[in-house]
């Protein structure tokens, strides 16, 4: 969102340089840089909006039989298990222990901006994340089976027809953070 933002106003700043205003070109420039900063920063949700999108808690949520669930057939969702084309997304793999992949697992959710973990076993954990301007609030779910040195994923929104691809880039940032814990762990022991 941020960067279509940026691309209106500077879309807007251009188009008042090239067709006059009563606004010169540097006050212009200095209002489209405060918008940015603003939507930059790390807004709360709007105002008056708290709770208004945050949607209940599916009943689905949860492992039946030693998976989790199916995405429903709207976009919004992704999946590591028995997922079709347009939902699958890959496990999260890891090496060692599984309470030590849990334990780092908690510690990078700990740190996603607007996320809280709601319910935690030794095999599975339920996180809740919610969109900074809106707040819609999406479900993350991480399933550690046994004997297996993976984590399954899923990851849907509560409400509404597609999340514009947020769930997935989530679940990838929290891989990629994973990765890095691991190799920086790695390389402790090494040292």
């Amino acid at each position: 969102m941020r960067s279509v933002l940026s691309t209106f106003f500077t879309i807007v700043l251009s188009v008042t340089m090239v067709f006059g205003s009563s606004l010169s070109a540097q006050a212009a420039t200095a209002q489209v840089a405060a918008f940015q900063a603003i939507v930059s920063a790390d807004m709360a949700v709007l105002p008056g909006l708290k709770g208004v999108f945050t949607g209940d808690r599916p009943e689905n949520i949860g492992i039946t039989d030693g998976k989790l669930a199916a995405c429903p057939s709207t976009p919004n969702c992704v999946v590591s298990q028995g997922a079709d084309e347009e939902h699958a997304i890959a496990p999260i793999t890891y090496t060692g222990e599984r309470a030590t992949a849990k334990a780092q697992l908690v510690d990078i959710l700990s740190v996603v901006p607007r996320t809280k973990v709601v319910e935690e076993t030794d095999s599975y954990i339920l996180a809740e994340s919610e969109s900074r301007l809106m707040g819609f609030v999406d479900d993350t779910e991480f399933y550690l089976p046994e004997n297996e040195n993976v984590i399954q994923v899923r990851a849907a929104a509560r409400m509404g027809e597609s999340d514009l691809g947020v769930n997935r880039r989530r679940i990838e940032q929290i891989r990629l953070a994973f990765a890095d814990l691991v190799q920086r762990d790695r390389a402790k022991v090494q040292n």
